[in-house]
């Protein structure tokens, strides 16, 4: 077994950098250090990435059949981290503004991302158990991190309430999927699938465990907690929950339907359709009424998570290398729609009034025109990369023959074009309702127009990703 741990020495790295800086940080005094916390945790978490890239990958299950490390685990990993070291620069400002600039923030982060980690690269569903509440336990703390505020403490307590229940449900799918199988590792659980006589009990097990991922991943009809939850969390929180999560999420969800019920897509293939179907429609009508720019991005988000499931509906090498896509761009667009919203400030106060950027464009002109592209985008406005990603689904979805659901994501694409293009309607047309006033610190002006550039660029070639994201679909289905 001691041969296996070269394979985990990114996440021994991580856990071990954050154990010793929190202990670090208990004993130093330092507010050099404490004022750079972040940036020396983005560090370790970039260092940790470099591993990931560097670690040799295996096709077969390792440290005896619990855990993974191939291409597809690799891409996922690599993309949280990276994403993650950029969410800790650009909270840095919001934190020292609002004087919640503690070591405890970054600790937790990376504790998160660890937590990840194990739930990308699990082979066996005690493992994924264990790795989904690493991750959730420090995401109940830093959504309720403004600890005198009460949005925030009833994000966290409302958050927490709901992923215990979710917890809940993922135990009871594991113990029946235990009791039909006799295992709790992945191919193990395929196997005896295969030579299974009586399905009924494995089912049941089934649909409680993807209802308990697709609560961790918002999708319809467990999406309830994603708009407070994103409204009442610190910004930089948000940020983070709406973007790094979905992508660990999205890697286990796609893992267990390949590697544990592929032989019985034809069970949960209507079970997807159903989330898929059901996220876009409640993303796109929830997000109409909204005016909280957070609350906006919260229902935003459930639809786009149906737009990336319709491509693991699609049951098909194609389809899964379209929602590794779709994952992978969405994620860019956000880090730049949040790189601006962590700037929409009111005389020194952070507002989420999205008629607050009535005439925004007339002082920040660059801004405003990156800010409206990257929105453009995420309606899927063509010929932009958020066009592109949602044509992939939609013509994976088509060559499976479920016509209905790519019919209703073109229907939900005009639909929620609305909300997107009546932001860009009030930065250029509304009449102003006073400016807003923070000057957008360079590091977060270059991440804004650099997502923007992303999503033209990625018109041509969507960025160089494809043949990277068809490798790693190869490497979970062979």
């Amino acid at each position: 077994m001691s041969e296996n741990f070269k394979f985990i020495t990114p996440e021994l790295f991580l856990v071990v950098f954050n154990l010793c800086f929190l202990v670090a940080m208990l004993f130093v005094k330092s507010q050099a250090i404490l004022s750079n916390s972040n940036k020396i945790s983005a560090v370790a978490l970039l260092t940790t990435a470099l591993l990931v890239y560097s670690n040799p990958v295996d096709s077969d299950p390792i440290i005896n059949g619990f855990y993974t490390s191939n291409e597809f685990t690799a891409f996922f990993k690599i993309l949280i981290l990276l994403l993650s070291s950029v969410i800790l620069y650009l909270s840095d400002a919001y934190l020292k503004k609002n004087n919640l600039l503690k070591y405890e923030y970054p600790v937790l982060i990376n504790f998160s991302v660890f937590g990840m980690m194990i739930v990308v690269s699990s082979n066996d569903l005690m493992t994924l158990y264990l790795g989904i509440e690493i991750q959730s336990l420090s995401l109940y703390i830093i959504a309720a991190y403004r600890r005198d505020n009460l949005k925030s403490t009833e994000a966290g307590l409302k958050y927490f309430i709901l992923g215990a229940l979710s917890s809940g449900l993922l135990l009871y799918g594991i113990s029946l999927v235990y009791g039909s199988t006799g295992s709790t590792q992945f191919h193990i659980i395929y196997n005896s699938i295969m030579y299974a006589e009586r399905l009924l009990g494995l089912q049941i097990g089934m649909v409680f465990l993807l209802s308990a991922i697709a609560f961790k991943f918002a999708a319809f009809p467990f999406h309830m907690w994603t708009p407070d939850v994103y409204d009442g969390s610190p910004t930089p929180v948000t940020a983070f929950m709406a973007i790094v999560p979905k992508l660990a999420v999205g890697a286990i969800l796609a893992k267990v339907l390949f590697d544990v019920f592929g032989g019985i897509s034809d069970k949960w293939q209507m079970v997807l359709v159903f989330l898929s179907g059901g996220s876009m429609i409640i993303g796109a009508f929830g997000a109409i009424a909204q005016t909280n720019i957070k609350r906006l991005v919260g229902y935003s988000s459930i639809g786009h998570v149906g737009f990336a499931l319709m491509g693991l509906a699609a049951v098909s090498p194609e389809g899964l290398s379209g929602f590794i896509i779709y994952l992978f761009l969405y994620s860019i667009m956000m880090l730049g729609i949040f790189a601006f919203i962590l700037n929409m400030e009111k005389e020194g106060v952070l507002v989420a009034d999205i008629y607050l950027l009535a005439q925004y464009s007339e002082n920040r002109p660059g801004a405003s025109f990156a800010f409206s592209l990257l929105l453009f985008s995420l309606a899927g406005i063509p010929p932009l990369a958020g066009f592109i990603c949602k044509l992939y689904v939609m013509m994976a979805i088509i060559n499976s023959g479920v016509m209905y659901l790519a019919l209703v994501g073109a229907i939900v694409s005009v639909i929620g074009a609305f909300y997107y293009l009546r932001i860009v309607y009030i930065i250029y047309f509304s009449e102003s309702r006073g400016n807003l006033d923070a000057k957008i610190p360079a590091g977060h002006l270059l991440i804004l127009f650099l997502s923007s550039a992303a999503i033209v660029i990625g018109t041509y070639n969507l960025l160089g990703v494809e043949p990277l994201t068809r490798l790693a679909a190869e490497s979970l289905l062979n």
